[in-house]
């Protein structure tokens, strides 16, 4: 790396916060071949790749079903709605999180409640989730964000003494498992999205529900067409959604399964790294960590999310080095106008708040350089040298 006459670094390029491209050249001739196969079958949607790809993730993760939908949301709102969550019940979730997770509630008709978030993980605080529990509370919802899970045993057992649904964004959570069991089936069901920056990406947009319940398996499969009966054609019971995996999506996916074990191990390399090269700036920067659960798991950087003073500033020079970041999440969730009226005052979400102040995402994919790594780390340092 090159030094100007200021000793900060010089521009080689821009650093996206997210890029495939590299990926996709050197597997094109794969690729295509796959894209091919589909076009010439003349089956775009819910074909045999989609089948194909529901009993790959199904094998991978352990779930007795794996329902292939358009994408996360769409996942989300069919759990709930197949879990049996409708107008008039309450389901608990974090206050810190992507829209997505409270407005799927939304959506099937019931109240989101907001509780506030443990420091480290990012996940669901059980005392504050059991403060919350009312009469018309019918699930927790807790979600798995960055690079670990919530602390899934504590809470089961919260949800288990409640009489609970157990239900799980694990939107971010491909290859996540505590005490051995997947993101997603420690209760009724959860999510994977396959958003394409997500640590197994589409080429557009794609989701899959996984549960080990038959019936809220067969509920969503008959939600994502319509609500048509899987066993009768032009049957309908109940309203459903048009949410059908493209067989392009399900190809690529494929694909990206089969280095889906060597690029997490490429983002835990890359985390390593950012966790070397900016533990000097503490306490200006907080790398990321494990946060202490009751049931071991494991780390999967979906995302490498650091703690900063002066995020947004950090933000803009980055920025204007070319190095693009994301702030995960600028306002927590009772701060959003629609969501607001609902969150009230009814419970305090601090660490939520600061976590809104200070989280920035650094560029973290397989296709990144630990050259490229290594020049987001020295305009770090070079912020807040120049700036301290």
């Amino acid at each position: 790396m090159t030094e100007n006459t200021t000793g900060h670094p010089t521009d080689d390029g821009p650093i996206p916060f997210f890029s495939g491209a590299r990926s996709v050249r050197r597997d094109w001739a794969r690729l295509e071949a796959r894209i091919r196969r589909v076009a010439a079958s003349g089956r775009f949607t819910s074909g045999p790749v989609t089948a194909e790809l529901e009993a790959a993730i199904a094998e991978r993760t352990g779930a007795r079903h794996a329902v292939a939908v358009a994408n996360g949301t769409d996942a989300l709102v069919i759990l709930l709605r197949a879990a049996g969550i409708g107008p008039g019940d309450e389901v608990i979730v974090p206050a810190y999180t992507f829209f997505a997770t409270a407005s799927a509630v939304l959506h099937v008709g019931a109240d989101p409640v907001l509780v506030d978030v443990l420091p480290g993980s990012y996940a669901m605080d059980p005392e504050r989730a059991e403060a919350a529990i009312t009469e018309r509370t019918r699930a927790i919802m807790p979600v798995h964000l960055f690079s670990q899970m919530a602390d899934m045993e504590v809470l089961k057992d919260l949800a288990d003494r409640h009489g609970l649904l157990l239900l799980e964004d694990s939107a971010e959570g491909i290859d996540m498992r505590a005490a051995g069991t997947h993101a997603g089936l420690w209760g009724s069901g959860g999510v994977l999205s396959f958003f394409p920056t997500k640590t197994l990406g589409s080429l557009g947009d794609a989701g899959m529900l996984l549960t080990d319940d038959d019936t809220v398996a067969a509920r969503a499969r008959r939600l994502r067409c319509h609500g048509q009966d899987t066993d009768g054609a032009y049957v309908y019971h109940e309203i459903g959604y048009n949410s059908r995996c493209d067989e392009l999506q399900a190809a690529f996916l494929l694909h990206r399964l089969d280095r889906l074990s060597e690029e997490i191990e490429r983002r835990a390399e890359l985390a390593a790294r950012y966790d070397r090269l900016l533990a000097p700036l503490a306490p200006h920067v907080t790398t990321p960590w494990m946060a202490p659960a009751k049931s071991p798991s494991n780390q999967v950087y979906y995302v490498y999310l650091i703690e900063c003073d002066r995020r947004d500033e950090l933000a803009a020079h980055l920025d204007a080095h070319g190095v693009g970041t994301e702030a995960y999440y600028p306002r927590p969730l009772t701060e959003q106008p629609l969501l607001a009226p609902l969150a009230g005052s009814r419970h305090p979400v601090p660490v939520a708040a600061a976590a809104a102040r200070r989280a920035l995402a650094l560029p973290l994919y397989p296709d990144l350089t630990d050259r490229e790594a290594d020049r987001v780390a020295a305009l770090v340092h070079a912020f807040y040298g120049a700036t301290s």
